[in-house]
């Protein structure tokens, strides 16, 4: 009885825990065009109270070898109520497949992990949270006089393991869209999933900006 009885208490929190993408508390971010250089990301994300509400603050340093991007960095995640905050660290791996400087759209497939250290799934709980991400994006290239717009649309699966659970499995989806003005930008994206029978949504903004890097 006394297992049961953790066991439900368990399941209760893992219910309304904070929504994990690779970057806890943030949207699954993507750019299927890629491109080269190094990128360096400043990120906030905002969940809904169904996604653990609080918000997130984020940092992400991008390599673009053209085809390939190499992502990794950082977030820290307070979900509503939580006594203190939770930083979790990921890296990502895009590719794209189709699209370019001479095609308006883009395709890339797109895989991630992560893992975060004693996130607050109650005002007793915490766990440790390892996800993986994997899917991918299209993207439209939008070419505007002085800058450019690309809107985007990902699908992932997402895999969640939390301290003392079975493996959760479920898919979700990401719009966003990244603008370039010159060397700085800004992106935004709002990403949902559900998880336990419950919707949740992450809405993302953040700036960056751009390096050219020799030989890339």
């Amino acid at each position: 009885m006394r297992r049961m009885f953790v066991l439900t208490m368990a399941l209760a929190a893992a219910a309304a825990a904070p929504a994990a993408a690779q970057f806890a508390g943030m949207p699954v971010w993507n750019s299927p065009k890629g491109g080269t250089g190094l990128t360096i990301s400043g990120d906030y994300g905002k969940p809904s109270d169904d996604a653990g509400g609080g918000n997130a603050f984020g940092a992400r340093a991008a390599v673009g070898f053209s085809r390939l991007t190499l992502t990794a960095g950082l977030s820290s995640f307070e979900p509503e109520g939580a006594p203190d905050r939770a930083t979790s660290f990921a890296g990502t791996v895009a590719l794209r497949l189709i699209g370019g400087a001479l095609l308006p759209v883009n395709v890339n497939v797109i895989a991630g992990a992560g893992t975060a250290q004693d996130v607050p799934l109650s005002a007793l709980t915490t766990a440790d949270i390892t996800t993986i991400v994997a899917g991918g994006g299209v993207s439209v290239t939008l070419p505007v006089p002085g800058f450019s717009i690309e809107p985007y649309l990902s699908v992932t699966n997402r895999w969640n393991k939390y301290t003392g659970l079975d493996t959760e499995s479920d898919i979700g989806w990401t719009l966003g869209a990244n603008v370039g003005l010159g060397l700085l930008g800004l992106h935004a994206a709002y990403d949902s999933q559900k998880r336990f029978g419950t919707t949740g949504g992450v809405l993302g903004v953040g700036a960056h900006i751009g390096f050219s890097v020799p030989g890339l």
